[in-house]
């Protein structure tokens, strides 16, 4: 039986590790385009998918609840 807070738990713990993801690739590819002034693609596919990504999710949370 699952309970409510092994659930809240999960929903913070996959919340900060998308923020965490989200933030180090940005520092990345920010590091690459400064460094090298070279912009690395795939850096940046993966950061805006992970960026629609959560925001997507949060919109619909936001609508079903």
């Amino acid at each position: 039986m699952l309970d409510e807070r092994f659930i809240m738990h999960r929903y913070k713990a996959t919340r900060f590790a998308t923020v965490v993801c989200v933030v180090l690739i940005a520092v990345f590819f920010f590091y690459e385009y400064i460094a090298h002034r070279a912009i690395r693609w795939d850096l940046f596919i993966i950061l805006c998918a992970t960026g629609v990504a959560k925001v997507g999710a949060m919109i619909y949370y936001r609508r079903m609840n």
